[in-house]
């Protein structure tokens, strides 16, 4: 929401560095940000198990969209299911040696299995790329199929934040009869921007080009998110809400689907 402000007029020379935790930072809103102030935010990872694991520390290059390297004492990796490092799986640490910022354990729920393996697994997902660089995918419960192809949530509504309209979006599965799920968007729309069906229409057919069939919204409703008192979206109510909208086989005020414009489809 802050970057719907005019961040020129807040630009002062007293501030040198930017960080950002707590939510996965999208590319645009760091271009945003470097063009009003000259800044670029730093974004890193971390739990409440933890302090900071992954981050985009001073004196190496950020990569708009990433989490960053491995901070010092951590060994992080991506495992697969079977526990073996993967350039894409869950984010885990090596507890051999035990770092001295991990958790000793749950206090009122000692048997909660975290650690397994070796390996701390924090339950998010990620790949890894050449540089040694973390790219966040989700929460391994917010991951879905579609069509047997695997969606990361995080991608699309990166894909949605670019939208001249969007001020905020969460994609969650919409369960179907023949892809079993198809991604569905609920959005905030910025200040004075209509949420009428034209502009669903328009926001359909920009993701449309942006991104592969497969990873297509195909769903939307204009809705505000349900948060936490720390401001994470809670993805795992907008879910089970999902779950009974389509279980009671009706629609919401403000949904649209994608078949209810015919004029954007294509041979693609």
């Amino acid at each position: 929401m802050v970057v719907l402000e005019d961040l020129a007029a807040y630009r002062t020379q007293a501030l040198r560095e930017l960080v950002s935790a707590g939510e996965p930072l999208n590319p645009e809103i760091i271009e945003r940000v470097r063009t009003a102030w000259g800044l670029t935010i730093r974004d890193g990872y971390g739990q409440t198990e933890t302090t900071a694991l992954v981050g985009n520390s001073p004196g190496q290059p950020v990569k708009p969209g990433s989490m960053g390297r491995p901070m010092p004492g951590f060994q992080v990796a991506t495992i697969d299911a079977d526990g073996q490092p993967a350039e894409e799986g869950e984010i885990a640490v090596r507890v051999d040696p035990r770092p001295v910022g991990l958790m000793a354990g749950y206090a009122d729920d000692p048997g909660r299995a975290t650690m397994a393996g070796g390996y701390y697994r924090t339950g998010d997902v990620a790949r890894v790329d050449e540089d040694g660089y973390f790219w966040y995918i989700g929460r391994a419960d917010d991951v879905f199929k579609s069509s047997d192809y695997r969606i990361s949530p995080f991608e699309i509504e990166s894909a949605l934040l670019e939208h001249e309209a969007v001020a905020e979006a969460a994609v969650v599965p919409s369960p179907d009869p023949i892809r079993l799920a198809v991604p569905k968007a609920f959005i905030v729309l910025k200040p004075g921007v209509e949420p009428s069906a034209e502009t669903g229409r328009e926001i359909f057919r920009f993701v449309r080009e942006r991104l592969a069939p497969y990873k297509r919204v195909r769903r939307l409703q204009f809705a505000e998110l349900p948060k936490t008192i720390s401001g994470k979206i809670r993805r795992v109510e907008l879910r089970a809400y999902e779950q009974q909208l389509r279980a009671e086989g009706g629609r919401a005020p403000g949904e649209f689907w994608e078949e209810d414009f015919p004029e954007l489809r294509t041979r693609a």
